[in-house]
């Protein structure tokens, strides 16, 4: 059995390697296989169609974002307004590294599948909704404590943090600049007020 979890992982990893490299659809099961060093028949051992593989691939992907995103947005050391702009800084931090793999592949991945397969992007749906509540815990928390001033609609905050820093990354990739992740921090920076 652990060989079997042993071949499954080494799948994802090599796939969620190449796949922050190449997108979903560059990368084809061949070269997934070649890459792995694992047979055709153990693929589809345990994936039952590449989609089904691209499913898993999200939901490993979101499991560990989460595990992350935890990790920031609860850390005991920091203010909940602090663990708001440490979360986003880490974000363009991971968005700007020369290294794809560390890059979100919500942010790489969800234009590209979400007319291939309705599966994936209710995975990749499902990540992003849950980082909007996280958020929205966090700004709470801080109006409540007293580091973030009154908010009106802390969901609608948290929509609108989220949208302007996908925006961000989408266009940081394509200018190869930082400057849209400076514009979403001020940005940032106006809708999180101190008090």
């Amino acid at each position: 059995m652990e060989q079997q979890n042993d071949t499954r992982s080494l799948i994802l990893t090599t796939g969620r390697r190449l796949t922050a490299q190449q997108g979903y659809t560059g990368v084809g099961l061949s070269s997934l296989l070649k890459e792995a060093g694992v047979p055709k028949g153990s693929f589809y051992h345990y994936f039952a169609s590449k989609e089904a593989y691209g499913c898993a691939l999200l939901d490993e992907f979101v499991t560990q974002y989460g595990i992350v995103l935890k990790a920031s947005l609860l850390h005991p050391d920091m203010d909940a307004r602090a663990r708001v702009f440490a979360y986003f800084e880490g974000w363009k931090e991971k968005q700007l590294s020369g290294n794809p793999e560390d890059r979100c592949l919500v942010v790489k991945l969800s234009a590209e599948v979400a007319d291939l397969s309705g599966d994936m992007s209710n995975i990749l749906q499902k990540g992003v909704s849950e980082i909007v509540t996280h958020l929205v815990q966090t700004l709470e928390q801080g109006v409540k404590d007293g580091t973030i001033a009154p908010l009106e609609d802390p969901l609608a905050t948290a929509e609108t943090l989220y949208h302007m820093w996908l925006g961000a990354s989408l266009i940081a990739s394509v200018s190869h600049s930082d400057a849209p992740f400076n514009s979403a921090m001020n940005a940032t920076n106006m809708l999180v007020p101190a008090p």
